[in-house]
């Protein structure tokens, strides 16, 4: 079989690259540079070619409460775009098996917790990432409607916040935990003696390696087929706070960290239901703590030289 991940070069499309090499599979990932999933045409034209038996789709415009605040018309519009041009093409190329990679963020602002899949739609978004959540709430529909008309074993995996190498450490764009590796890193190389960090600090948030997450994709392309979307996540939370006094320890920071309750906290708390997941055999196997301290050190390494 071949397969084509799409995003290939990000975060989450790397690590599903890198998992699927490991298991001797014939793999492509591919990026803009080989085809701009923006442009219609040329995910026709790319699909119908290569081919591919199963496309798993992690491309996407993504960032953090800062850049889907400033953007959401990008966030929205583009994401559209891709997952829609992706979908469309791989159809038209007759592609058995499709997997949608989604955000947690498609949950409302305060759902139920733990969230269960069948939460969505039930309540208002968070408001700073609203436009991005309804592209992907957008492409959970565009499954579930090729599964209903074309009987496409086409699936939609939803993963909480996700961490690791090839992650987004631009401070503008990226999710809170690369951010703090970043700002921790570089103030403790700077000799900076405080970090200042957006909001309160008191908001919990679930995190997971990309690596788990790889795993639990390939598994779920085994043994899941239904309309209904799967949650993939660590099933433990920590507070931003936390996390921070985490990340500095990691980094070797040993300044002050201040909280700039001007900012925005973003949801209050957001963790998934993985029963589901679980029950198909599936648990992470990365500590948060060797999580953290990997992704320092290869940030150290490839960005930095140090």
């Amino acid at each position: 079989m071949k397969y084509l991940v799409a995003g290939g070069s990000g975060l989450v499309g790397s690590a599903i690259v890198r998992e699927l090499e490991n298991r001797n599979f014939d793999v492509n990932g591919i990026s803009r540079k080989n085809v701009d999933l923006l442009n219609r045409s040329a995910t026709f034209e790319y699909l119908r070619k290569y081919k591919p038996d199963v496309v798993i789709d992690a491309a996407a415009k993504v960032g953090g409460i800062g850049g889907n605040n400033a953007f959401p018309v990008e966030f929205l519009t583009e994401n559209i775009q891709i997952q829609s041009n992706l979908m469309d093409a791989a159809h038209a190329a007759g592609v058995d098996k499709f997997v949608f990679l989604g955000s947690s963020c498609i949950y409302p602002r305060f759902a139920e917790q733990p969230i269960k899949e069948e939460f969505i739609l039930t309540g208002p978004l968070e408001a700073t990432n609203s436009a991005y959540a309804v592209a992907k709430i957008a492409g959970i529909e565009l499954v579930k409607s090729y599964r209903k008309e074309y009987g496409h074993k086409w699936i939609s995996v939803m993963p909480t916040n996700l961490y690791g190498p090839n992650d987004n450490f631009d401070l503008e764009t990226s999710h809170v935990l690369p951010a703090l590796i970043r700002k921790f890193v570089d103030a403790r190389i700077n000799g900076a003696d405080r970090v200042t960090l957006w909001g309160t600090g008191e908001p919990l948030r679930e995190f997971l390696h990309v690596d788990d997450l790889s795993k639990a994709i390939i598994l779920c392309l085994e043994k899941y087929d239904d309309d209904l979307h799967i949650n993939i996540g660590s099933g433990s939370e920590i507070s931003i706070r936390n996390l921070a006094q985490k990340v500095a320890t990691h980094a070797k920071f040993k300044g002050e960290i201040v909280w700039d309750k001007s900012k925005p906290d973003g949801t209050p708390r957001k963790i998934l239901d993985i029963n589901r997941i679980s029950d198909l055999g599936w648990k992470p196997i990365i500590s948060l703590d060797d999580g953290i301290e990997n992704t320092v050190e290869w940030y150290q390494q490839r960005r930095l030289g140090v």
